[in-house]
This record gives structure tokens, sequence and C-alpha cells, in this order.
């Protein structure tokens, strides 16, 4: 791995909020930094993600780049080295990607699976001695989770999960209000995530590869109730899971999720996750006023109000994409603890696992 430096190419953004943000110039057009300076990227899996915004957002970073990829449809192997000149060393498939460790282009493998393949993959990836991004959700259980935390601290590298709101200015905006309580405490919140999927036969479909909307949206309504009440739920009070269209959502998959998360303090968090409706919103109801964010977690848009004002911190897709790897490649560049780590992920899981048992007993489970 290239041991460099990278805080001096970062420029500070001041938010009206207060916060100060670091973000590197590349975002804002710039990205000059020689490819031996960089962090070289390696993505595992290439469908829309990493398709439509890994990759471009690749070519917009200050500290990483698209440096090789793994797929196991060889048709798509000419078509990348073209059109980002990889070189035919760094294009691996799923039986040889073990090969990585030997690659010294590569210093980051991304996994951008099914969830039910994130667990093996990113085992794979740490093995290798490489550090590891991996896309949300973690994984499907929190064994899982364990498991891929394991790995990558037995091989000494660092695992970061791609929740890119986590980086984004708006949520980092209504965060600071909550955390330094400038309307207070909070007393409850309402939060949404979702959108109408019309596909009928992709691994949001099909239980066995990590199915249904609550691993797939649920974790950003869940993350809205989390960060947006800056505490860890101790239960969940309810939970409803159902299909408007159970010819596609199968024998009890979820394509609409409404669940009662409870906070310490007695603060209800209600939240609901569709693939059945379009819906993004984050409510959060303070002593003196309300924060309310919609939508709170799309690619770009996000924007909110409260009484200290408007939150609104414009940029254009996929900056939050370049964003999210761009701090986590300075953490690693910096060896600092990762802004997302593995624990993070396992914390959202552990709570789709108490909706779904809620749901199925209808009874209140303590998390």
């Amino acid at each position: 791995m290239k041991n460099l430096s990278r805080r001096d190419s970062l420029k500070t953004i001041t938010l009206g909020t207060g916060l100060g943000l670091f973000a590197p110039f590349s975002l804002f057009g710039c990205n000059d930094t020689p490819k031996e300076k960089k962090l070289g990227v390696a993505l595992v899996g290439l469908g829309y993600y990493s398709s439509d915004l890994l990759a471009p957002a690749l070519q917009m970073t200050k500290n990483c780049y698209l440096a090789g990829i793994v797929t196991g449809t060889p048709s798509k192997e000419d078509e990348w080295k073209k059109k980002y000149n990889i070189p035919e060393a760094n294009v691996y498939n799923y039986e040889n990607m073990d090969g990585i460790a030997e690659n010294d282009d590569i210093d980051v493998i991304y996994i951008v699976l099914p969830p039910s393949m994130h667990m093996e993959y990113t085992i794979k990836a740490a093995n290798t001695g490489k550090h590891v991004w991996c896309e949300k959700p973690m994984a499907v259980t929190v064994e899982e989770c364990q498991a891929m935390i394991d790995a990558c601290k037995r091989n000494n590298v660092s695992l970061s999960i791609g929740y890119r709101c986590q980086h984004e200015p708006n949520t980092l905006a209504f965060q600071d209000i909550v955390k330094n309580e400038k309307l207070g405490k909070v007393l409850s919140l309402d939060c949404a995530a979702g959108y109408r999927e019309n596909r009928t036969d992709h691994w949001k479909q099909k239980r066995e590869m990590g199915g249904g909307v609550i691993y797939d949206m649920g974790v950003y309504s869940i993350q809205g109730a989390r960060l947006g009440s800056n505490m860890e739920p101790i239960a969940v009070n309810s939970a409803k899971i159902w299909a408007e269209r159970p010819e596609i959502y199968q024998d009890g998959l979820g394509e609409v999720v409404e669940a009662e998360l409870e906070f310490p303090g007695g603060v209800i968090g209600k939240i609901k996750t569709s693939f059945y409706e379009n819906t993004n919103f984050l409510n959060i109801t303070c002593e003196e006023g309300k924060i309310e964010m919609e939508p709170f977690s799309s690619y770009a848009g996000n924007k909110g109000k409260s009484p200290l004002g408007e939150i609104n911190y414009p940029y254009e897709i996929p900056w939050q994409q370049a964003n999210q790897m761009d701090m986590d490649a300075i953490a690693i560049m910096e060896g600092r603890p990762m802004p997302v780590p593995g624990e993070e992920g396992l914390r959202d899981i552990r709570i789709v696992q108490a909706i779904l048992e809620s749901s199925e007993t209808g009874e209140k489970v303590v998390i």
C-alpha cells in the first residue's frame, strides 16, 4: 500500500450548522493527483451499482482510482478494460481473485455483490491482505457480519461498509443539530425509505440471495432512525411485513415493512421501507422544533429544514460515492479508523433480525 499522507490535499467546507467537512479537491473538478499516490481499488461484481455509480465516481476521486475488476461475466472483461484502461493483469474472476494478494496495483477490494455473498467474498478479500470495502447491507445475519469483522482483524486490514450518507453534508448537518441538542432533546422520529421496484427476477426478489426490502432499503430507514436520534434502539416494539404484489414477493418475503423502534428514554422511532412506493423522508421531533429532511438518503438532492434554517448542500451524482471512497482512502492512508467500520453494519443487521423476529412472533423483541 502507498504510505502517504493526504491531509495537505484536502480543503474544508464550512457548513451553516457549524460543521467542518473535509472534501477532496477532485470532487470539485480537480483530479490531478498522480496515480502512484492513490490507492488502487478493485471492484468485485460489475452490476448496476458498480457500472453506473462506483466506476464513474472513481474517475472523480482524488485519493483512489479504479485499478482492477473481478467478474463472473467474461463478456464484461474487454468492455471494462477498454473503457477504463485496466491492464489484463488486473482482471480477475471469482475463482482466481486470491491472486490479488500478489498484485501491487490493488490496495482495496470493494465487494459489490448480493448480500448473501458478502461474507464469503469479504473473507476472501481479507485473506489477500488488501483492505476491504463492502456494500450495504453488510450481510444477512449478525454471525456473518462478525465473521467478516474477525477476518479483517485477523489479516490486519480495514473494513468499511458503503454507507455513503454518513459522509455527506446534509446528513452531517442534521446529525450536528441532534448531537449538540441545538433544538433540545429528541422526542420522537418518523422515517421512510423506499422506491417502486419493477424488476421481478432480481436478487431483491430472492430470499436465498438476501432479498426482501428490509435488507436493501430497510437499512436506510434504520440508519435514519439511529442517526436521527443519536441513539441505539433497545427494542423493536412491533413490526409488520407484507407484500402488495405476492406474486413477486413470495412465501412471506417482505415488499413493505413497518416497525416501531424504542430508544432509551422512551423515544419512539417509526420506520417504513418499501419496494412498492416511492418514499424518502426523515422527521425528527425535538423539544424546540422539528427537523424535516426530504429526501434524506437519495443519491443527490437531499435537503431539509428546521427552526434553525434550511439544510441544503447540493451536489450531483455520483459525488456521494466519490466522496465516500475518498474519505475511506484517506483513513487508510493515514492509518486512522474507518469512518464507517464493520461494526456499524453489524448494528443494523442486529436490528433487521429483531424486526423479522417481531413480525413473525407478534411480540416485542429486546435488542
